[in-house]
């Protein structure tokens, strides 16, 4: 089962962390372990598996969850905040690669040669465009590993499109992105109230998504878009870079 990071109150990232293991109701500590005598024999029904850490307790104030585990629900059931919500969608692009891309005909026109960045209007672009004339934005940081990948070349590739419809796209090295800390999940945040969460297969194929409006994890969610949103570039001027170091 997959570790899910949770958060850390240490400041070079070592210990003491909360981890959330997918697929279950269950938290994982990580902390120093009680080594006090007086302390050890004070526990109860100690059993020979177990085993005792100390953490601060602004690590679960500010960490552990508040709810229940969210259930997994596909993708198509969260479609609606995109028309409804009230100021802000902004997403973090954590993978070196989708499905979703790869299976589209757009894939295959760019890896041609084609220019993609001009492609006709779709749905979604057609709302960035509509929600975006409401005052509403559209954001998105997106993790790019060096050199990048051939998926990460495509966004690259394609992001034009995207922000002539509205989208404020944004990119962060993976290096980067490492250094702040930043989840490895993707994340949807949602006028930052609520977190819907990617879940993804081996293959990149999205599995569903996570809903929740659990404090403790949307305000995780802000810090992170907070940190990466004041260092990501924007794409053009992350392209050129990226350019003038081949």
């Amino acid at each position: 089962m997959t570790l899910r990071f949770l958060g850390t109150t240490s400041d070079d990232g070592d210990c003491p962390t909360l981890y959330e293991i997918e697929g279950t109701d269950e938290i994982l500590v990580q902390g120093d372990r009680e080594t006090d005598p007086e302390h050890l024999a004070q526990l109860r029904d100690v059993r020979p598996s177990e085993t005792f850490v100390r953490v601060p307790r602004s690590l679960l104030t500010r960490y552990a969850p508040r709810t229940a585990s969210p259930e997994l629900q596909p993708f198509t059931s969260i479609s609606h905040l995109f028309r409804g919500f009230k100021h802000t969608a902004w997403r973090l692009e954590t993978r070196r690669g989708y499905a979703s891309d790869r299976n589209s005909p757009k894939w295959q026109r760019w890896l041609r040669g084609d220019d993609i960045a001009g492609e006709p209007a779709n749905s979604w672009r057609e709302n960035v465009v509509e929600q975006t004339a409401r005052g509403k934005r559209f954001e998105r940081v997106r993790i790019v590993d060096e050199p990048a990948t051939q998926g990460q070349e495509f966004l690259l590739a394609s992001a034009p499109g995207n922000v002539a419809a509205g989208e404020d796209i944004r990119n962060l090295t993976r290096a980067q992105a490492q250094d702040l800390r930043l989840p490895e999940d993707d994340f949807w945040l949602i006028d930052s109230r609520i977190l819907v969460r990617f879940a993804f297969d081996d293959k990149d194929t999205t599995l569903g998504v996570y809903v929740t409006e659990d404090p403790a994890e949307v305000v995780a969610a802000c810090q992170a878009r907070d940190a990466a949103w004041h260092h990501a570039v924007r794409t053009e001027e992350f392209v050129r870079r990226v350019r003038s170091t081949m």
